[in-house]
């Protein structure tokens, strides 16, 4: 009989392609996954699987480079967001078709914010790609969400690991995947000249790009201190949002204990690395393996 799973997957941007790997894993060795509650990017992983299209969204998120990324990326200049997010979705809506969260196989919820009433939002009914579009927008990153006049943003603005929100079932464990959490990640190097080739064009892009948002948002005039390097915007505004969620994560943790968590590392990836989709999958299933042989060895020892 397969252990049924209430599976609870964690926001973290480009990091949560991680989930991926995790949910593959869970498959192999025979858990059945009952439900799924996620976040951000967690729900986006979350609801591909519960709506029977995690193979066709793999195939697509795995084959990405740099340019792909940089390409489906839709920047603006508003002040709520310099992604509109537009571009993605609509590919992703291609690739997915229309699809009702309650007709889904498995029970499923999505968790976004509502920035001005500070309620969680929670998706359980309606379009799955109005969900994952509300879920992931990212403050200042990604612009807002509309729902009903309201503004809606990013899921682990106030539930990054939403434990609270999965469905239960008689006979279930609950396994959280935290894709930012604070543990070491030893970075793949960058050796062949096409790989060489890859980066040294994307860097133009990004360089081009940064270039055009210093006439946006006004640069330091402070004389700069050479032992001392300071965070650029992009940097500052990530590891500000990565460092909130992961207190948010343990505190979340301390009232709602998982039977397994599963780590992927804060630094495996940057928000918006999609291109590095294929060795995400791969941190996915050995953060999953390592995970799981904790798991059995607890429960060795208390039988």
């Amino acid at each position: 009989m397969k252990q049924k799973v209430a599976l609870v997957l964690g926001s973290g941007g480009a990091r949560g392609v991680a989930h991926i790997g995790v949910i593959e894993s869970l498959l192999k060795n025979n858990f059945e996954i009952t439900s799924i509650a996620g976040s951000s990017m967690g729900a986006v992983v979350g609801g591909m699987y519960a709506a029977g299209k995690l193979e066709d969204y793999k195939d697509w998120v795995t084959n990405f480079d740099k340019i792909d990324v940089f390409k489906l990326l839709d920047f603006t200049f508003s002040l709520q967001g310099f992604v509109r997010g537009e571009k993605v979705f609509k590919e992703m809506r291609n690739l997915m078709g229309d699809i009702l969260i309650e007709e889904m196989s498995i029970p499923f919820t999505a968790i976004a914010s509502n920035i001005r009433a500070q309620q969680e939002v929670i998706f359980e009914k309606g379009e799955l790609m109005d969900a994952l579009r509300a879920s992931c927008a990212i403050p200042t990153v990604i612009t807002p969400a509309y729902i009903d006049d309201e503004e809606i943003v990013d899921g682990g603005v106030l539930n990054p690991i939403p434990l609270n929100r999965v469905k239960r079932t008689e006979g279930d464990i609950l396994i959280a995947v935290d894709v930012n959490s604070n543990v070491p990640f030893k970075p793949k190097v960058v050796e062949t000249e096409d790989e060489i080739a890859k980066e040294q064009n994307y860097s133009r892009l990004i360089e081009d790009f940064r270039n055009r948002l210093k006439s946006f948002w006004p640069t330091s005039k402070e004389p700069s201190t050479p032992a001392i390097k300071k965070l650029g915007f992009f940097d500052l505004l990530n590891r500000s949002i990565d460092l909130m969620q992961e207190r948010m994560t343990a505190l979340q943790m301390q009232q709602i204990k998982p039977d397994m968590v599963v780590r992927i590392s804060r630094d495996s990836c940057g928000t918006f690395e999609f291109y590095r989709s294929k060795e995400l999958v791969e941190e996915g299933i050995s953060a999953f393996n390592s995970a799981y042989d904790s798991y059995r060895h607890e429960l060795e020892r208390t039988q």
